[in-house]
């Protein structure tokens, strides 16, 4: 019998579905919370325990600190004893910025800037020479070992290498004492008035002391007083120059060349932040990337005239500013809008493109009257840049984006810093040079480190080292080899970000903790979720405890103990109904246990669909890490593209198969990555998108206003004669507009008590008891019942009440089938879990009506759903393509890869080994290649 120290033990949880229900989970074990989507797994995991575990650490703050944290919710149960400080890990996609980068979410990136800080050698950018820095002290000796028996000159560098008069900068040298200046590389008086050309560059010295160097008390003091004044003066930086000028050094507290004299400020962390204006190249602001003109695009045909619209971004010719400021440059260079782009001279070529002013004054040839002109032109290319720069309208950056093209920075090579920053090194290598490195390179480097490092490094570089090898080492173990840490956030799959994410929080090793994941195998090749097992695994033998909400049949079969929540979803579910051991799960009778037994599973098609003899070909992708890749996609099939994470799935579908049907066919501004061609586009005549990004996740969101049901369903309403005679519209019928809702309540059916240093605390309207809608609204009925009580029924119930009106049973029928009957129209889609929501979003996607001709690409639909789901779901997408539709599934999940008429694959590893067309065909043709991954594991499916 376990001790209750040894057990997390919840007493009466309610959280949405629960059934009151009590659990004992044992601690530190690998603990996996299954069941049906919706069932009520994220409610006991997240809504119950994290949410209460969150609260807890919340409460140890004074309730000064509290009222600016904002209030969190008491989690709606009885008793939770045994709590750990709890980490969650749920499903929300990574950090979409254009500065975020694998080294940043993996706080490698901090790390690497302190070391860098703390432990590089500075090279100047000019010679190469290593930098140095000197104290007041040492200068001194140096000068005096290097200089004895001479004259010098100790100068106070003020200008370097610029343009100006210094005209004002003479006059205060001259207030302050001094009396003698060096300018570009000559010694002069200074004079009243004095000035220099403005237009050249120089270098400007204060002649701070001139003095002969001996060995005496009185020239040592001398000597120490001018290096105060010159540091002084030359911002920590001075020269001596000797008497006939043949020697010059240069000398400084800070990091300088010793030769050419160009200085470093010391380094700092935020000296190597691309976040930062201290570390960020200045040409790109850190991002790595500039977006500059493309002259192709703005002028696509040259054989074109100005008024056809040979300039893309004008149009056709209209009376307009800019296009009579395009009649005069004619007029001053001798050509006519009606004159093909082609014909334009240079000269007025680079007026009408960059801008200029001018005036000038043209005899007519007929009457003899001189005419004067004035040019005052931005220039189309300028306008464009501005727009897209300082512009606050979104629409217009897109319109002026549409003439650009995101080229790497020039400056900075796409590192993303300053020059200097890339001076400064380790093991002969740059920070830049790090982050350019896979993850295995990176691994190999550091563990080769400490042997180049001198003994003072080393101790500076010890416990940074120890940080940096934990995260790496995580990363190795789940996959993430291929990486490197300045790829973009935005560039990761939906498996990659997730395992970054675990990486960050379960990298950091800690020990006695409950950590709570929701579906990390999401998004994971059968492979990496081996990986990905034994890193959890690993995390619970170091003394924490781990609780997985997971589908996933590896993970369920490795776990320590599994909770089944069921029996069915939504109001059917809620309960626990078997814990244990997966063995003593095997021997219960629920849905779970069946399809893990053997009892139920997923039939494998006994015929695979052939198509319809026509094909989209898509050849000679090369996006990210694609290399060259022509494929074929058999129509009216159902298609499968597998491979591991990383391989190239996603740029293959959705960044460059999917944005060229878009603007094939709704002319959408989203640029695919580079092709050569595309041919069979004329053999389809629609295509559908069904990615992971979430649906609306406000509280007045839900299944009846996204799927746009609410709006039918309103309009029926109207229709009713009760509803005519008082001449109500469809808005009359929406909690959103002010007229036929609460206004107590506003619509939401609850009202917001704020309580202050507790958390908000949510009650029923008393003036509508929370049917949203005021009393004139509720009277109409339809069949007897109200616009609430619509929004209140099951989609189940909804099915049948509104058989016989085809535009809303459709719409409802789609959310039925794929295993949503048990949710309500109205159900706050906050309330939805992450399969559930996933689901809504296709059925709204294939309530719509098909041709038969439609392309549907789907990214990963199986994402939270159980066993039991998925079947319902593929017999939905089955349906489709038996009439004659095409659909392409980007996917891990064997269940689905194993129903496919036609698989991609592609691989065979992640990132720089990935890219290419491993195999394609039938599941049968594809178990039997030796390169592919998902081979070895389909073959078990299919035996």
């Amino acid at each position: 019998m376990q001790k209750s120290e040894d057990k997390i033990e919840i007493i009466g949880a309610r959280a949405h579905n629960l059934k009151n229900i009590d659990v004992s989970i044992p601690r530190e074990q690998l603990v996996v919370i299954t069941g049906l989507s919706g069932s009520g797994k994220s409610s006991l995991a997240f809504d119950t325990i994290y949410a209460e575990g969150q609260r807890r650490y919340i409460e140890t703050f004074s309730a000064y600190a509290r009222q600016f944290l904002g209030g969190l919710e008491r989690p709606d149960v009885d008793k939770i004893d045994g709590l750990s400080p709890v980490i969650a890990i749920e499903q929300k996609t990574t950090n979409k910025s254009p500065r975020s980068t694998v080294g940043t979410i993996t706080e490698i990136y901090d790390f690497l800037r302190l070391l860098y800080a703390r432990a590089a050698d500075a090279y100047s950018y000019n010679t190469g020479e290593k930098m140095i820095s000197y104290s007041d002290e040492q200068i001194k000796t140096l000068i005096f070992e290097e200089f004895n028996d001479q004259r010098i000159n100790v100068l106070a560098p003020v200008v370097r290498s610029r343009k100006g008069h210094y005209r004002e900068l003479f006059e205060q040298i001259a207030k302050q004492g001094f009396v003698k200046v060096r300018i570009d590389g000559v010694i002069k008086d200074i004079e009243y008035g004095m000035k220099v050309d403005r237009y050249k560059t120089h270098d400007i010295e204060i002649v701070i002391d001139r003095i002969a160097i001996k060995n005496d008390e009185e020239t040592d003091k001398r000597i120490t007083e001018s290096i105060k004044i010159a540091m002084h003066h030359g911002d920590d930086s001075m020269m001596i120059v000797t008497q006939d000028q043949d020697e010059v050094r240069y000398y400084s507290r800070s990091l300088m060349c010793p030769t050419s004299g160009i200085s470093y400020p010391n380094p700092e962390p935020n000296n190597f932040s691309f976040n930062s204006p201290k570390g960020a190249c200045p040409d790109c602001n850190g991002l790595g990337v500039v977006n500059e003109i493309n002259l192709q695009k703005i002028i696509p045909n040259p054989s074109l005239s100005i008024k056809n619209g040979g300039f893309a971004p004008l149009g056709e010719y209209k009376s307009s500013w800019i296009f009579k400021q395009l009649e005069i440059i004619g007029e001053k260079f001798g050509f006519k809008l009606t004159d093909s782009i082609s014909q334009i001279p240079a000269e007025a070529m680079e007026m009408i493109l960059y801008g200029g002013n001018d005036k000038f004054s043209v005899v007519s040839k007929v009457m003899g009257i001189t005419k004067e002109y004035k040019i005052d032109f931005e220039g189309i290319s300028n306008f464009i840049k501005n727009q897209f720069e300082q512009s606050d309208s979104q629409s217009i950056k897109r319109w002026a984006k549409e003439f650009m093209d995101e080229n790497e920075c020039g400056a900075c090579q796409g590192t993303r810093l300053k020059k200097e920053a890339l001076y400064f090194k380790i093991n002969e290598k740059s920070i830049g040079d790090l982050v350019q490195l896979d993850i295995v390179e990176l691994a190999s480097w550091f563990t080769a480190l400490p042997s180049h490092l001198s003994e003072k490094q080393r101790v500076i570089a010890t416990e940074i080292l120890k940080e940096i090898n934990a995260r790496i080492q995580f990363l190795l173990d789940v996959g993430l080899d291929y990486l490197n840490l300045n790829r973009s956030s935005k560039t990761l799959s939906g498996g990659e970000a997730q395992r970054i994410r675990l990486a960050t929080q379960i990298g950091s090793q800690l020990v006695g903790v409950l950590y709570i994941l929701d579906e990390p195998s999401i998004g994971l090749h059968q492979r990496d979720n081996e990986r990905l097992i034994k890193s959890l695994e690993s995390l619970r033998d170091i003394g924490n405890s781990v609780l997985v909400v997971e589908h996933d049949k590896d993970m369920i079969e490795r776990a320590d103990y599994v909770i089944d929540i069921g029996p069915k979803a939504g109001k059917f579910g809620g309960q626990i109904i078997s814990q244990g051991t997966p063995k003593e799960l095997l021997k219960e009778n629920t849905i779970t246990a069946q399809y893990l037994n053997g009892t139920m599973k997923i039939e494998v098609p006994k015929i695979r669909r052939s198509g319809n003899g026509k094909c989209i070909k898509l050849t000679g992708a090369t996006g990210n890490n694609l290399k060259n890749v022509s494929v074929e996609f058999p129509l009216s099939t159902m298609i499968c593209v597998t491979g591991v994470s990383g391989s190239g799935k996603s740029t293959l579908i959705n960044e460059t198969l999917y944005p060229i049907l878009n603007t094939h066919f709704y002319n959408a501004v989203k640029k695919p990555q580079p092709y050569k061609k595309i041919e069979g586009l004329a053999h389809i005549d629609k295509v559908i998108d069904i990615d992971q990004s979430p649906i609306g996740r406000t509280p007045r969101s839900n299944p009846a206003t996204y799927t746009d049901v609410f709006s039918e369903i309103r309009s029926l309403f109207t229709q009713t004669p009760e509803a005519q005679i008082r001449g109500y519209k469809p808005g009359r019928f929406s909690f959103n507009v002010t007229g036929g809702r609460c206004e107590t309540c506003e619509g939401s059916g609850v009202r917001t008590i704020e309580m202050s240093f507790l958390p908000d605390v949510y009650v029923e309207c008393e003036t509508c008891q929370g049917k949203r809608f005021n009393r004139e609204t509720l009277e109409i009925r339809y069949k007897g019942k109200s616009i609430s009580d619509i929004l209140n029924m099951t989609v189940d119930e909804a099915v049948d009440f509104f058989e016989n009106i085809p535009k809303i049973y459709r719409k409802i029928k789609t959310i039925q089938d794929v295993g949503l009957g048990y949710i309500t129209l109205g159900q706050q889609s906050t309330t939805l879990s992450g399969g559930e929501a996933q689901r809504i979003k296709l059925a709204t996607e294939l309530s719509k009506k098909d041709t038969g001709n439609t392309f549907y690409i789907l990214d990963e639909p199986t994402t939270g759903l159980h066993f039991e789901d998925i079947r319902i779901l593929m017999d939905v997408i089955q349906k489709l393509v038996d009439k004659g539709n095409t659909v392409v599934i980007i996917e891990h999940n064997l269940d689905v890869i194993k129903l496919a008429d036609y698989i991609i694959d592609i691989g065979p590893e992640g990132g720089k080994g990935g890219g290419k067309v491993v195999c394609c065909g039938t599941p049968e043709s594809i178990v039997k290649n030796k390169e592919s991954h998902t081979a070895k594991f389909l073959k078990k499916e299919l035996s």
